[in-house]
């Protein structure tokens, strides 16, 4: 559990951590909304490179980014299996079958496309946390929100509580860590019997989990509260965030990565070839 890398901060200096996080909140929604445009193996490869290029201007090392894939792995096992087994195609298209299951080529390629997506959609919001301090995703959120203000939305304490959930994660981590190991020190057994019997035994480490993440959020409200915090009103930035021109190029590189997906997406690019001659 200590290989979590979601929710923690790698502390490099880089052009990816020097990014304004509004720009940085920006470019990770458009890499999510890219993920759900394709289709084709080759726009999983040029996500996938443009990933890598953006771990490699980070200088975070893959391995830190990679091992955020160990908390969805059974996820993605799971939906891989299902997809293959359940998946219904054409006839010519028929490897095996056997009692229910009728085993497709498309499936399999359904399944590997579904874990690929599932693989990607994790790592780059964990690439996001690796590269931008709690604070600085506060701010980003809160200043992109704004306008919500308008309606009446509470939009800096929301700011607050997600920036504080995210904080969090590597502690309730380290804590869980914690109670495991004191538990099977008082004899708990974690990995033998059934599903149910491992389900069960789980009930000693969350009931001290759910105590402990309360009091911790308890005396965080008291120093909170002691420190004269009421919210938005009256509060500055120590740092006030300015959009620069590797801001910009960052975006144009993320937009253009967009464009080329949706090219692939709707078969455009015979379109996109044929404009010159139809502007000439």
């Amino acid at each position: 559990m200590r290989d979590i890398s979601f929710g923690q901060y790698y502390p490099v200096s880089s052009p990816v951590h020097r990014l304004d996080p509004r720009n940085k909140l920006i470019l990770v929604i458009l890499y999510i909304v890219a993920l759900f445009f394709i289709r084709t193996f080759t726009g999983f490869g040029i996500m996938a490179l443009t990933l890598l290029v953006m771990i490699l201007f980070s200088r975070v090392p893959i391995g830190k980014v990679l091992k955020s894939v160990r908390a969805v792995i059974f996820l993605v096992l799971f939906t891989m299996v299902l997809t293959f087994l359940f998946y219904k195609g054409e006839a010519s298209d028929l490897i095996a079958e056997w009692w229910i299951f009728h085993l497709y080529w498309q499936g399999l390629i359904s399944a590997a496309k579904l874990s690929l997506r599932l693989i990607l959609l994790v790592m780059g919001p964990a690439l996001l946390t690796l590269t931008t301090t709690p604070v600085e995703l506060t701010d980003g959120l809160e200043s992109l929100l704004k306008p919500l203000a308008l309606i009446k939305l509470p939009i800096h304490e929301l700011a607050i509580i997600m920036s504080i959930a995210l904080r969090l994660i590597p502690t309730l981590i380290e804590e869980t860590d914690k109670i495991i190991n004191a538990q099977k020190a008082r004899g708990a057994d974690f990995e033998s019997g059934n599903l149910f019997k491992r389900a069960k035994a789980l009930i000693p480490v969350l009931i001290p989990l759910f105590v402990s993440s309360f009091r911790r959020a308890d005396e965080l409200a008291d120093a909170m509260d002691s420190r004269c915090y009421r919210g938005a009103k009256g509060r500055t930035r120590m740092k006030v965030l300015r959009f620069r021109l590797s801001d910009l190029v960052a975006f144009l590189f993320m937009a253009a990565v967009f464009f080329v997906i949706l090219l692939l997406r709707y078969d455009w690019f015979g379109w996109v070839a044929l404009l010159p001659f139809a502007i000439l």
